[in-house]
């Protein structure tokens, strides 16, 4: 199933993504109104239960083009955004550059609260994964060791277009990402290819945090970022984040 997060005129609602039509999850009698919600109050059965039920829905629906996708979760308790998982991506870091970068990652999302999971039990506390791009304002990043300055700026973690669930996806550990600037393919990786997985990833923070329903993981980035290019992201420039069967994330740049 693929929950999205839409505007079609009355604000932020949550809905199933059924090929190029929203089925509105108001129409299947779910039990909230927002994706968070959704995660909070049921779990994967029954979240497989509500995507059944929008394919063969006979209620309203909306055209996907006409409406205007959101975030996936456009409010989440927390984002941990993880460096240096790509061993590619840690050996051209070296670089001190002075301007926004991309950085295209897989973001997972928690459906079930963990605390102290072991790595065999965490993927059983994800819902499902997107595409995400951790974009970086690099020189405020490097001014201090936190990163928070650089990564936490109001716009910045585009990601979406859809949160796919986990029964969609045959093996998180073997999904291709790629960013493309203006049509340009500048970073190409697998996750494969981390250094700790998603599974070690979510075990490890559990262990430090209580991790929420809607709590947003981005798993790290692989070689070919702005900063090691020289490239950085400039206005009208468009930015596309994309994870094999996750969907493509698309957004322009713009100077504000």
């Amino acid at each position: 199933m693929r929950l999205v997060t839409y505007d079609a005129g009355l604000g932020a609602q949550a809905g199933v993504l059924v090929g190029e039509e929203i089925v509105p999850c108001s129409a299947l009698d779910a039990p909230a109104g927002s994706v968070r919600g959704l995660l909070e109050a049921i779990e994967q059965p029954g979240l497989a239960s509500l995507g059944e039920r929008a394919v063969t829905a006979l209620s309203e629906r909306l055209a996907l083009a006409s409406v205007s996708l959101l975030a996936p979760v456009p409010n989440p308790e927390k984002i941990v955004c993880l460096g240096l998982n790509y061993s590619d991506h840690a050996v051209e870091s070296a670089a001190h550059p002075e301007y926004v970068d991309y950085e295209a990652e897989l973001a997972v999302v928690i459906g079930r609260a963990a605390h102290c999971v072991s790595s065999e039990r965490a993927l059983g506390c994800v819902a499902g994964a997107m595409p995400f791009n951790d974009v970086s304002a690099r020189d405020l990043q490097l001014q201090n060791q936190l990163w928070t300055s650089g990564k936490a700026i109001d716009t910045f973690a585009p990601c979406g277009p859809a949160l796919v669930t986990l029964d969609e996806i045959a093996d998180i550990q073997d999904l291709g990402l790629r960013a493309r600037i203006n049509g340009e393919v500048l970073q190409e990786g697998n996750t494969r290819e981390q250094i700790f997985g998603v599974a070690e990833c979510v075990a490890w923070l559990s262990r430090t945090m209580t991790l929420l329903p809607g709590d947003i993981i981005a798993t790290g980035t692989p070689a070919g970022v702005g900063a090691s290019k020289g490239r950085f992201l400039r206005d009208g420039d468009t930015v596309e984040i994309e994870v094999d069967g996750l969907g493509s994330l698309s957004n322009r740049v713009r100077r504000e």
